[in-house]
């Protein structure tokens, strides 16, 4: 298993969505989302995802040169129409804007609909989070969930995330999470291993739980703490789709299938800016309370950012081969 640089990662990851499709400067920040979230450890939504998004450059399911189209029809609203391209390029063309009207009226929405998957919702908060605004995100997925009680997939993982800015450009906490007790990743991770999950991550299309991951990918995901995930997983659903624009999750095709009708989802976003009172000094103070036990912190911080991470051999000669190397 080698070594490899989280440069040489995005570098690689840029030539090869280059090479099937993907404009430049598309190329580019998608090649940066990438290396991001495996600097981050999170590989489900790093170099895990790279051939599909080639694939699904080629068929055409996600547009490699769109343009995305900005409005802002309310003071406090902005609206992304992502064209079928990747949510991360439409995102950045439109968070100038969107912090902008935020420092300007306080709150600010951010939709984007039309949009591919946006895997790591972490990267466009702590975006927000950098750029001196509270970041909340909110994405729907293909269908993985059933109520509870139920057997019929309804809802997708569905994760938010929340960063905050710390008033110097940085970030002073922030977390990421499906509204699942795991990500989608972790089933088909196993699977591809061949090992078993734990007990209550998943039921069978039967609606019993299983620890066999292929049952699983035919069953559904439980929610995070049951109902009361659910109803966070309905909120995201509620507002990336029913306000933000998407389609539901029971519309949305299985996003590493590599033909197929566009994603077509919505990710939603609240800016909110902190203003010029006290919020700086009162959250210095909850910070001082939630570490005053040792081993205790705020979610994302001191987390290391990596700078070059074990690949691998399978994972690092498909990126190489992607990117013609």
């Amino acid at each position: 298993m080698p070594e490899i640089s989280v440069a040489e990662i995005q570098r690689l990851s840029e030539t090869a969505l280059a090479t099937h499709g993907a404009g430049p400067a598309i190329a580019a920040e998608m090649a940066r989302a990438i290396a991001w979230a495996e600097a981050r450890g999170n590989r489900i939504c790093g170099l895990y995802y790279l051939e599909s998004y080639c694939q699904q450059l080629i068929s055409g399911r996600v547009d490699g040169r769109a343009v995305p189209g900005i409005s802002r029809p309310r003071a406090s609203e902005i609206r992304v129409d992502a064209a079928h391209g990747f949510a991360q390029p439409a995102f950045a063309a439109a968070l100038p804007l969107a912090l902008e009207a935020a420092h300007e009226t306080g709150v600010v929405s951010l939709a984007l609909h039309h949009a591919h998957t946006c895997t790591a919702l972490g990267y466009f908060t702590e975006q927000i989070a950098r750029g001196g605004a509270l970041g909340l995100g909110l994405t729907n997925a293909s269908p993985i969930v059933a109520a509870p009680g139920g057997k019929t997939r309804v809802i997708g993982t569905n994760p938010i995330a929340f960063a905050v800015p710390d008033g110097q450009g940085g970030v002073a906490m922030m977390f990421d999470q499906s509204t699942t007790t795991v990500a989608l990743g972790h089933i088909t991770m196993a699977k591809a291993a061949g090992r078993p999950i734990p007990e209550g991550w998943a039921v069978d299309s039967e609606g019993r739980p299983t620890t066999d991951p292929e049952a699983a990918l035919t069953g559904s995901l439980t929610s995070a703490g049951g109902y009361k995930g659910w109803g966070f997983g309905l909120m995201a659903e509620i507002l990336a789709a029913c306000l933000g624009g998407g389609v539901l999750s029971s519309e949305v095709a299985p996003l590493k299938a590599p033909e197929g009708a566009p994603h077509d989802l919505g990710q939603y976003f609240l800016l909110i800016d902190p203003g010029q009172g006290a919020f700086y000094d009162r959250l210095a103070e909850l910070g001082r309370v939630v570490t005053q036990d040792e081993g205790a912190r705020m979610p994302g911080a001191g987390r290391a950012v990596q700078e070059a991470i074990d690949v691998p051999d399978a994972l690092w000669h498909q990126l190489q081969s992607l990117a013609g190397a």
